[in-house]
């Protein structure tokens, strides 16, 4: 598209339907953070917002349909920590550049995880846990949802920062990981807030310390990990707005406007805390602050602890 014409589009912008890309199944968390701002922003927009579903690759696939997409502002991506921070490092022959081909739009949520032990480890805080992993060196594990998931790097930052041995056991998704941690077959495993909520309230695990740098809402009894004696760490999730870079700014700014609407619904906002995340709004310029922010720390992660994916 030469640039007269996208002078042009944006002008009339939008005048056909959005295509807001999904790197991760329907149903899951990113689907759910996309299918509400999309019926909120379509109808600030005046447009309709169709949801695409393109996973595989750990969002990988969808954002390299995405990179290569027109900018003309119909194609939008809804990247996350990985896509946008972590996956350059972890996977081979990467097919678009994280930091060239694309333009922030702006954050939409966070979601924090949790450090969680079963019921049989003989803790009851961060300190008691360090203090048995440093007595007891490569004795425990920790399980994740897979290798390179934000569970992994958790785990792996977490080993970094109080210096103990752990063996980490890969799992295909969440939920098997979750399920052996309170069977007693895994020690522990940072969770999502929203996966793990209802198991930490029944009693069937337990909760030593949150991986934000406030506590949660939902656990105000509950320490972050820099209260509990690991200061500065903080591992969050997070979910935000991207599109094709060159996309014009006029269009960039719509778009933002939109999205800041969305973020300011009731509805939309009971709906992300029900499931453990929080809305978090950032503009364009501090949201692309943000992820500069955000690659360093998980490069050196990655990088320290030899995660790859191949």
């Amino acid at each position: 598209m030469t640039f007269s014409a996208l002078v042009w589009s944006a002008d009339l912008w939008p005048s056909k339907p959005i295509h807001f890309v999904v790197g991760f199944t329907t149903g899951g968390p990113s689907d759910v953070i996309a299918r509400g701002l999309a019926q909120k922003m379509s109808t600030v927009l005046g447009q309709s917002i169709v949801v695409d579903n393109k996973p595989g690759a750990g969002g990988n696939v969808a954002a390299e349909y995405v990179a290569h997409s027109d900018p003309d502002g119909y194609t939008w991506l809804l990247g996350n920590n990985s896509i946008l921070a972590t996956n350059e490092f972890l996977y081979k022959n990467l097919r678009y550049n994280p930091q060239q081909d694309f333009a922030p739009v702006g954050l939409v949520a966070i979601q924090p995880s949790i450090l969680i032990v079963n019921n049989e480890m003989p803790v009851k805080n961060l300190k008691e846990l360090i203090a048995l992993l440093k007595g007891s060196p490569g004795k425990y594990n920790y399980a994740s949802s897979g290798a390179g998931a934000a569970a992994h790097l958790s785990g792996e930052m977490f080993k970094a920062s109080a210096n103990v041995n752990l063996t980490h056991i890969p799992y295909k998704g969440a939920q098997p990981a979750l399920t052996d941690v309170i069977a007693g077959h895994v020690n522990m495993m940072f969770a999502t807030s929203g996966s793990v909520m209802q198991f930490i309230r029944d009693k069937k695990v337990r909760a030593l310390a949150v991986t934000s740098r406030t506590r949660s809402k939902e656990l105000p009894d509950v320490p972050t990990m820099s209260e509990a004696g690991l200061p500065g760490f903080e591992a969050i999730s997070w979910h935000g707005i991207v599109v094709p870079a060159g996309v014009p700014e006029s269009i960039i700014m719509q778009i933002s406007k939109a999205l800041n609407s969305a973020l300011n619904d009731k509805e939309l906002l009971e709906s992300y805390s029900s499931t453990g995340l929080e809305a978090k709004s950032l503009g364009p310029k501090a949201f692309g602050d943000f992820i500069k922010q955000e690659v360093p720390k998980w490069s050196k992660v990655v990088k320290e602890s030899g995660a790859n994916i191949n």
